[in-house]
């Protein structure tokens, strides 16, 4: 008797628009072969369950998964096991193998004819496992992430229309979420990949939010905490339909927090510990956290800087890359890098020149949305263009932070240019999947899509 498990789409870890064919359809097509017995969709991460119920004789897996150190998630040495457990054994085929992704990202339009041929001349430079050695070695480095606390409130409201009695407009609560946002999220990120991540933010004298966030950072992440006067936590909450379209937000903070005594002790603490971190990622999203004395000791001290100065709704007009006299690395989305130089019309490579000269940068990336993203290497004044790599979005909130994250890191460690805004542009194709900062990007999952996207 044969009895074939297919895994459910939601466990389809292979990235953003996979798997291309749904669950029904793929199980439908192996209950059509004459040699199957049963099909089942298994509903789980791994086959540990199923096989704990199943029971088999033998558990055939493909030749690929012979070697357990291939194995990205760790689960075949936990199936084999289970298997063992209770009588049988694994088996791996010997035969001819093919890629499901090869196929699929050859022949069935997954992405336009643009992201293909980028893929394909990245691929002939850039095998998978040498972009998966390069990953391996971030492992090692030691990280300093600076920058304001968000806690991101989404309000799910179904629109009822306008009201009876005037022009307002009306929504139905339905349920909320909350997420820890800002450089906590940065911080997290990074934390899947760099073994010893620390976090200095500040926090609100009064709702504060703090055990949510110690209960949200990961066990590797070192938070260093520093309170604002008379203020909260950077709060936002936003109000999303049921297809996370935004409808409005509503901001909770100061817009002239003080810090008061403890600005000296950040710039004390950063005086005595900035040198001693292999990379410093400052996600500024301007809501006073980060002071000029702050900004002049990162630029003297950190060996190497990476920073994005965001504009958002509280800063517009008065928040650019400009702050900060030296960044190693910059990033910066398109209107950002517009407001930095004052320039709506001309090129974007020729603005990128000019800030990136300003700053000082070797690297400066402009973010683009589903135009991907421009990285300029200014030591070897060459652009590297990598095209949006999800072909669906779930929500953008966030996608900016996951390209700063992984694109620093990898700058940071020493890898190049084309690399680094390679697994930026992965690590945010990712993050476009995933609603706010509901999770970080793993280190598996970002293993994974470039397999994926490298086949």
């Amino acid at each position: 008797m044969l009895l074939v498990t297919v895994t459910a789409d939601a466990y389809v870890n292979k990235g953003p628009g996979r798997p291309v064919f749904h669950e029904q359809l793929r199980a439908e097509n192996l209950a059509a072969l004459a040699c199957v017995d049963f099909v089942a969709i298994n509903h789980a991460v791994s086959a540990v369950d199923a096989l704990n119920e199943i029971r088999p004789n033998i558990y055939a897996k493909g030749s690929d998964y012979r070697s357990h150190s291939d194995d990205l998630t760790g689960n075949i040495a936990l199936e084999q096991e289970a298997v063992e457990k209770h009588g049988g054994h694994i088996f791996f085929t010997d035969e001819i193998t093919f890629s499901s992704s090869s196929l699929l990202n050859e022949h069935f339009n997954v992405f336009p004819p643009e992201t293909k041929e980028f893929l394909r001349e990245f691929r002939d430079r850039w095998p998978e496992k040498e972009i998966h050695r390069q990953i391996a070695t971030l492992s090692d480095l030691k990280v300093l992430v600076i920058g304001d606390a968000i806690i991101d409130q989404y309000h799910y409201a179904t629109p009822l229309g306008q009201t009876g009695k005037g022009n307002i407009f009306a929504v139905r609560y339905d349920s909320e979420e909350q997420f820890a946002g800002g450089a906590v999220a940065v911080a997290n990120h990074i934390a899947g990949f760099a073994e010893s991540v620390t976090l200095v933010t500040g926090l609100g004298t009064f709702d504060s939010h703090e055990p949510f966030i110690r209960e949200k950072l990961l066990p590797n992440v070192d938070p260093a905490f520093f309170y604002f006067q008379d203020a909260p936590t950077v709060t936002k909450r936003r109000f999303v339909d049921a297809d996370l379209a935004k409808m409005f937000e509503v901001y909770f903070f100061r817009e002239d927090p003080a810090l008061g005594d403890a600005e000296e002790k950040v710039c004390r603490w950063l005086a005595s510990n900035v040198a001693a971190y292999d990379i410093v990622m400052v996600p500024d999203f301007g809501n006073g956290f980060i002071s000029q004395s702050m900004i002049a000791i990162l630029c003297e001290k950190a060996r190497f800087l990476a920073v994005n100065t965001q504009i958002n709704s509280g800063n517009r007009g008065y928040h650019v890359i400009h702050r900060y006299p030296r960044a190693d690395f910059a990033s910066l989305n398109e209107p950002e890098l517009r407001m930095a130089a004052h320039n709506r019309h001309d090129p974007l490579e020729s603005i990128a020149e000019h800030v990136g000269r300003v700053v000082q940068a070797k690297q400066l990336a402009v973010t683009r949305g589903t135009k991907g993203v421009v990285m300029y290497d200014r030591d070897a004044n060459v652009f590297h263009k990598v095209p949006a790599l999800s072909t669906k979005v779930v929500d953008r909130i966030g996608a900016g932070d996951a390209f700063l994250s992984l694109a620093g890191v990898c700058l940071g460690r020493g890898l190049l240019p084309e690399v680094a805004a390679f697994l930026g542009s992965a690590a945010a194709a990712i993050d476009v999947q995933i609603v706010c900062n509901r999770e970080p990007i793993a280190a598996a999952t970002l293993l994974k899509y470039t397999g994926t996207l490298l086949k």
